[in-house]
């Protein structure tokens, strides 16, 4: 670049794309590394066999409506007329199965009370308390920003009162507070593949931001997800900007209290490379940042919240089907969760614990059925994927010890899945199939660069989420993070993230 750069971003995972797209909109001079061949982070699309195309994690995403986050973002950066997206069925965005039981979840508060209710006639009153706290959660959470000003707390006293009350609870411990049938405990928690973590680790704030956040409207974008991301990526080009892939930043510079650059090697020549920017934005995994930088030179209360604990990884399988109507079969605009467990506690750590796929519980979705846009495979081919969770340690020596075996485990927890979705949807499945491929922890290590393969960065327990937690703060001088860990999780998480901080440090407003 000939003039200076404004932003110098570490990394294009969804938070610094919409951060570095909204400042080269802004008419700053922004560059983005990357290291990988793509943009995104678990937002990246791949393609394979030059005509089938994935996307690396997400599969659905909220808080896209009008007036909502991305919305909002997009509109900022132009975008919003041609970045679109579908929504999910509201009468049942995801549908639960377990044994015995099958739940479709709606928008409706109260229709979601009626279903539970007909299927648990002597637990009404239970359904009726729990969905109105979650409601009032999710209000509280909406209208908390700490600290809370008076004006706020004065309006919405009851829900932040109600919200502050469940700071450090699980969603166990509200299932166990408001005495829920197990049944009906397991079928709300059999999102549980979107967190990667079971009933009795995960925060309640995490459970009621994306559970309702759903109920608000689940989406998929109508061109795929590679439209969004390579949309943000013209933005930044358009205005002045650049990305520069395959770039890996081996040093994080500084001068005293203040960064000022990076140095690193560029993965195709091997040549090495110095860049410096006013301002150095930190999309890079916050804990792995401060390591190259110096665990040292952050200030105490900073070390304590860099130093959290990584969300589980998962397990991923694409597969492509021919000849097969999923419609036929009760697939639609809809996710599908399957368990073959009564609890998800004993589900998730039968899998994460013990590595015994004998009895999977996981999701399933569809993208062919979101979208009429033909983006990711051939007209008459539809994608499959497959999700659930995988234990990091586990995987890696297993790969570092014998990589034949690593392969071959890797294929059985796709068969065993398959056996399930034979068992109970599809029967004669294998048969449809044309194409597979599966991923496991080091696949999200090796790719997305994230650490221990981690899906959603700081694990997403009450010790992580809500008051405390790590920010865009660095404590260093001209340094913000900008990153799942730092902000939120998540499509619409990441995007606030990165929009939250362009909003600080350019003073130019994009949420109302």
């Amino acid at each position: 670049m000939n003039q200076p750069i404004d932003y110098l971003v570490i990394g294009s995972g969804i938070a610094g794309l919409s951060f570095a797209a909204l400042m080269a909109k802004h008419g700053k001079k922004v560059c983005v590394i990357e290291a990988h061949e793509f943009p995104g982070g678990f937002g990246h699309t791949f393609e394979m066999a030059r005509k089938y195309k994935f996307n690396a994690q997400l599969h659905y995403v909220w808080n896209c409506g009008e007036g909502e986050t991305v919305n909002l973002v997009l509109k900022k950066l132009g975008l919003d007329k041609s970045v679109t997206f579908e929504r999910y069925d509201p009468d049942g965005f995801d549908h639960m199965y377990m044994p015995g039981y099958h739940l479709k979840i709606p928008s409706s508060s109260e229709e979601l009370i009626s279903r539970l209710s007909n299927l648990f006639p002597d637990s009404t009153d239970q359904f009726k308390a729990f969905v109105n706290t979650v409601n009032q959660v999710s209000i509280g959470l909406g209208n908390a920003s700490f600290p809370i000003k008076v004006a706020t707390a004065f309006t919405q006293f009851k829900p932040i009162t109600t919200a502050l009350k469940y700071l450090r609870y699980t969603l166990q411990d509200v299932f166990d507070e408001f005495k829920l049938p197990l049944p009906a405990q397991t079928l709300l928690a059999s999102q549980w593949p979107d967190f990667l973590l079971p009933p009795d680790q995960l925060s309640f704030y995490a459970w009621v931001m994306l559970f309702t956040g759903y109920q608000r409207g689940a989406y998929y974008p109508t061109k795929h997800f590679e439209d969004v991301m390579d949309s943000m990526v013209e933005v930044i080009r358009e205005n002045g900007g650049e990305i520069l892939y395959n770039h890996e930043v081996h040093n994080i510079l500084t001068t005293g209290k203040r960064v000022y650059g990076v140095t690193g090697k560029n993965l195709l020549t091997d040549a090495s490379f110095a860049l410096t920017g006013e301002t150095i934005i930190c999309n890079m995994d916050p804990k792995k940042a401060a390591h190259i930088i110096g665990w040292d030179k952050f200030s105490k209360s900073l070390q304590k919240k860099l130093d959290y604990d990584y969300s589980p990884s998962n397990y991923m399988a694409y597969v492509v089907v021919k000849d097969l109507d999923l419609q036929k079969y009760g697939f639609g605009k809809w996710n599908v969760f399957h368990t073959g467990h009564q609890d998800i506690n004993t589900a998730f750590y039968q899998m994460y614990k013990e590595n015994d796929y004998s009895n999977p519980s996981f999701a399933i979705t569809t993208p062919s059925q979101l979208t009429t846009h033909r983006g990711d495979c051939p007209e008459g081919w539809q994608i499959v994927e497959f999700l659930t969770v995988a234990n990091y340690d586990y995987w890696r020596a297993l790969k570092n010890r014998d990589e034949k075996t690593y392969k071959k485990e890797k294929m059985n927890i796709l068969w065993s899945i398959v056996d399930q979705v034979e068992k109970h949807y599809i029967p004669d499945f294998r048969k449809y199939m044309v194409f597979k491929m599966t991923g496991s922890p080091t696949t999200n290590e090796r790719y997305c660069w994230c650490p221990e393969g981690n899906s959603y960065g700081s694990n997403l327990s009450p010790k992580n989420i809500g008051i405390g937690r790590l920010t865009h703060e660095s404590s260093l001088k001209n340094f913000y993070f900008c990153n799942a860990s730092s902000g939120y999780a998540g499509f619409a998480g990441t995007f606030w993230t990165g929009a939250a901080l362009y909003q600080r440090l350019s003073g130019d407003k994009v949420f109302i």
